[in-house]
């Protein structure tokens, strides 16, 4: 996304807006399935899924509703690299990050 400026009457620049993004795990009641997701708005992406908004989705069919871990960053792409890290490694790591 791009934010045009104007610096006076003749100047004129385009800045790309810079967004940030977030990684974070989220389990349910019984903390037996660990979930592992990216998002450049984390308060809205976790209120969907304790919402239940999509029955396809993962996190409805497993009833995964409890935020349990999150790192937040400054681009959406070291999130995304991140996640990566993170969904790569094994459940024991994901609880040592979560404990």
């Amino acid at each position: 996304m791009l934010l045009a400026m104007t610096g006076g009457p003749k100047q004129s620049y385009i800045l790309p807006m810079q967004k940030g993004g977030a990684v974070y795990i989220m389990t349910n009641k019984y903390n037996t399935v660990l979930y592992t997701g990216v998002t450049a708005n984390l308060w809205r992406r976790v209120f969907e899924h304790k919402e239940r908004l999509d029955p396809k989705c993962f996190t409805f069919k497993y009833n995964i509703d409890k935020l349990v871990y999150f790192e937040s960053f400054h681009s959406i792409e070291e999130a995304i690299a991140r996640e990566k890290q993170i969904k790569g490694g094994s459940r024991k790591k994901k609880e040592m990050l979560i404990n």
